[in-house]
Formats: structure tokens, sequence, C-alpha cells
């Protein structure tokens, strides 16, 4: 069996492994797709491709949707060219419960696949082309919080935000660039309205997009590229609004084990890929059941049906925004970014394996969102706080199908402390004056820099994850050697007392000698994190 277009129409063979196909007409789909597009999502990778893109499948299948979404690529081109292309745009939906069953889906819902390079003249015209089509009413973004970002954390921009302002939107390469030089053309063909929609996993997702776009769009219109009446139309949100969203799905990368029992089903070519930039893919995307889509209602030239999508809120702008803090500063990443580097340095490969077998980390996890996240947290009225925590500490976490490893929650922490830890400890010190009654938040904070020092609890050296600071903060701890406390003095202070890492000194917080402690007991020798761990929650009960 080939996951292809032609592949698919022997539809006996798919059935009988298993496998549900389309029963939508996936050709007539895309055709329509192409000649007036509805849909354009922007990061074409693992998370948009099973829930954005599995949830305009079910949309598709239910008749409330009736072309698909033209698929963007602004980063890994590899995408397009190694699991695109060759099979047709068809992907294959993986979904893994926790009982070990699993439900096989082929998605027929993602239409084109389109490489956003400037210096590509073919596919920056058909770019041009669907940006420029009145039918269009949504652009979505899964590209991840620094795909936004045009500074580095000492508040200088990065070199290639400072050449695409130089350059203009004919030579775009960056994806805020990008995006805002399409946004051009939809202006100069007629002023078209658009929702421009963030699904990435930060705080106040849309506000960072728009900023970042009003950004690119002034230092154009200073430079002479626009004309003032373009930021006129991009600052105009009954025109081009900026809706936020809270997203929430486990999808960890690609298995290898799910690939070779899908060959073994009789798909071919099922092997997951590394690309040049490191992006983990595949011809199937493997995440959890659950998921939540809560969205601002904020779509100036209409939009598809999103509500009756699986999962899917419409909501107003607040709701959005209790919604995103529930999970994001409280109930699921903050677990996730306190426990993954600890867990990589404790030798744990499978997040769910770490909780289902070593009560510390469960307990520390537990700590973090049942004690110190809930008390602080205000409900968001359509989702509940408590049983979402329930949720993920009864099914989710526990899930050691789902393959999640703690190398993975380790991406990018730098760019993440600040939401999903700051927010908390700026509670407690509006509440209580200080943050010094937190126990396990710190405790996470000095795991994630005990881990920035590549070397585990029994001495051997590990590869980091990918993190734009990775080298920065490694260069300010190279002094610092596991099994020689003295040689911790100060590298910690740059840090922690950075407001561009956490959005507040932390040293004002009561935290930072905290800590410091911390970390101080976690590089005294071998066994030292897994000591540190017990002593901080081995004696707390909690709620457990």
């Amino acid at each position: 069996m080939k996951l292809t277009m032609s592949g698919i129409k022997n539809r006996e063979l798919w059935e009988k492994a298993g496998i549900k196909l389309p029963k939508y007409d996936v050709e007539k789909v895309c055709q329509k797709a192409k000649e007036k597009p509805v849909w354009v999502h922007f990061g074409i990778g693992n998370i948009f491709r099973i829930f954005i893109g599995g949830i305009a499948d079910g949309l598709l299948e239910e008749g409330e949707l009736d072309r698909g979404i033209t698929c963007v690529e602004t980063f890994d081109y590899d995408v397009v060219d190694k699991i695109y292309e060759p099979f047709d745009n068809l992907g294959l939906s993986v979904l893994l419960h926790g009982n070990g069953t699993r439900e096989y889906k082929v998605l027929g819902s993602l239409a084109e696949a389109v490489k956003a390079i400037s210096s590509d003249s073919a596919q920056w015209k058909r770019l041009k082309e669907i940006f420029v089509s009145p039918s269009l009413q949504m652009v979505t973004f899964t590209i991840t919080e620094k795909g936004y970002a045009l500074q580095k954390a000492d508040g200088t921009r990065f070199p290639f935000v400072e050449s695409d302002i130089q350059n203009g939107p004919d030579k775009a390469v960056g994806a805020m660039a990008i995006v805002t030089a399409m946004l051009y053309e939809r202006y100069k063909a007629g002023k078209y309205p658009l929702a421009l929609v963030s699904m990435d996993n930060c705080s106040h997702n849309g506000a960072k997009l728009r900023e970042s776009v009003m950004v690119m769009a002034e230092e154009w219109k200073k430079a002479g590229f626009v004309e003032a009446g373009f930021t006129d139309y991009v600052s105009n949100e009954k025109v081009v609004a900026f809706p936020w969203t809270m997203i929430d799905k486990i999808t960890p990368r690609p298995s290898k084990q799910i690939a070779d029992d899908l060959e073994a089903l009789g798909v071919e070519n099922m092997q997951p890929v590394i690309t040049g930039k490191r992006t983990y893919i595949a011809p199937f995307v493997n995440a959890e059941k659950p998921q939540y889509l809560v969205i601002e209602d904020s779509f100036p030239n209409g939009r598809p049906a999103l509500e009756k999508g699986f999962g899917v809120y419409m909501a107003d702008r607040e709701t959005v925004n209790l919604s995103e803090r529930m999970k994001v500063t409280v109930c699921l990443n903050p677990v996730h970014s306190a426990t993954g580097p600890l867990g990589v340095v404790l030798g744990y490969d499978l997040f769910a394996h770490m909780l289902n077998t070593n009560a510390d980390m469960l307990k520390m996890a537990r700590m973090v969102a049942y004690d110190e996240g809930l008390p602080v947290v205000p409900d968001p009225g359509i989702l509940s706080p408590q049983e979402f925590v329930d949720e993920l500490f009864k099914d989710r976490f526990p899930n050691e199908y789902l393959g999640d490893t703690n190398l993975r929650l380790a991406v990018d922490v730098s760019q993440m402390v600040g939401i999903r830890f700051g927010e908390t400890i700026k509670a407690y010190v509006a509440k209580y004056g200080d943050a010094s009654r937190l126990t396990a938040i710190p405790l996470g904070i000095a795991g994630w820099l005990r881990y920035m020092l590549g070397v585990d609890d029994y001495g051997k050296k590990y590869e980091l994850a990918p993190d734009p600071m990775k080298e920065e903060i490694q260069d300010q701890l190279k002094d610092i050697v596991v099994g020689q406390p003295e040689t911790f003095k100060n590298q910690l202070k740059p840090i922690l007392s950075n407001e561009r890492i956490f959005f507040i000194n932390i040293y004002e917080t009561g935290l930072g000698e905290k800590i410091e402690i911390m970390f101080r007991e976690m590089i005294s020798g071998p066994g030292a994190v897994k000591e540190t761990i017990h002593k901080y929650v081995g004696r707390k009960t909690g709620q457990y």
C-alpha cells in the first residue's frame, strides 16, 4: 500500500489493515483549495498535520468544509521535499491510547505545499497568488514561539531580521517578513480583510504575531518600501485581525516502532527522517487523542465552522487568555519544563515511564500543578482547571504508548521559562509579597540549569536539545564542574536576573538564592540530582 492519491484508491486493502480512508473526494477538495483558498497554514510539521490538519479532515468528513488547507513552509524546506511531495500531500494520523490501542486515519485535508522562498520565483509567485485571493479567510501558524522573535535575549535584532528590513518585501527571508510581504500584496490587490491566527504554544500568541508584523511594516515604511496606507491596513484589527488562541495536544516525534508496525501492515516507506535542520518527521504523525483549541472569534473575512471541529472552542479574548494561562502557566507546560530536563539528567528517556516509576518525580510534577499552580490560576469557565489537571495525571501523562521523551520537553526551554514559571511566581509575589513558599518550581528552574551542563547524574555527557540560547547559557556556565561545587560562584546571576528570560528578576521574588542552593546541591557529585529532588519533594504529601 502506497500513501499516494493512486495508492489509496484500493480501499479494501487499507480498510483490511484497519486504516480509515477519507470518505470525501480528496482530489476535489484539494483542487478547490488551489483555485479559491480559504485557509492557509504556516509551519507544516507534526503538530499541524495531526491537529490542525486533523480538524480540517473532520470538517471535510462532516461536510462542514469543502476545500483543504494550503500548507506553507518558511523554515525547513526538506519537509516539503521529503514528506509532502512524495506522498501527494497525504498524511497518516496515528492516535495512541493509554491501553495500547491505536486509531489510524489517512488525512486528505492538506491541499498543496508551498515553499516560502523569495529567491524561488515560481514558489514566490504562487504564494502571492494565494494571498491576493479575496476568498482567503484565515492564515494559521505553528512556527514555534521563536518563529515570531525579532530580537535576541540581549534586545538586539537578529541579523536576518536586519537584512529583511534593509532588503524589503520582495527579498523577505524570515517568517515575519514573509507574512508581512504577503499582507502587502493583499493590501495592493484590494485591502481585503483577513485573520492571522497564531496557534503556537505561547502566551498572548496573537499579540506576539501582531507586534512582529507591525514592526516589519513600520520599518519598511521608514525605509520607503511601503506606504503609510499599508501600516494603517495592518494595524486595523477590524480588517486584519490577530485572534489569540490556546492549543494543547501532546505530539511526540515520529516513532520508529510505529513506522515498523505500519510497514508490517503493508504501508510502504513509513520510516521517519531527520532533515538537515534537525526536524524529526515522517509520513505519519503519532499523538495522543485528547486535544484542546480555544480560539478568539475574530475573523473579518468570515471563517470555516471551526467550532464543529473536535476539541475546538470559540470564545472571546479574555476566555482564551484565561484558558491559555491555565494550560501554559499551571496545568501542563510547567510540569513538562520542570521535570523534562531533570528526566534527561536522571537518565530517563520517556517522560511517562519516569512518572510511572519514580515516585519523587511524580510528586514533583504534582506539586508543580496541584500545590503551586492551581491555587493562583483563574478559572476560564469553558474548561475546569481541576478537571484538566486530573485528566493529565490520570490519563495523559501516564500514557507510555505516546513515547514522549524528556529530551523533546527540553527543546527551547529558555524561550518558555518566563511564561511557564514566571506567571505563577509573579502571582505569588502579588499575593504574598514574595514567592519563597514555592518549592517545586524553583527546583525545576535549578534542574533546567543543571541540565544545561550536559552531564547526567552519573557523570556521562549527553547532547542538549535545540535551544536558541544554548551556546550563550553554556558559555556562562562553562567553568562549573559537576562534582566540584566550589567551581560554582555567581554564574547563575546573569541568567536568573535576566528579565528577557523570566519577565521578572528572580532575585527580587525571593527565589534567586533558593535556586542557587538547589543548583549547588545538584552538582555536588554522582547521584546528587536524585538526592536533591528527594530532599525537597520526598517529605511532601500535598494532594497525593
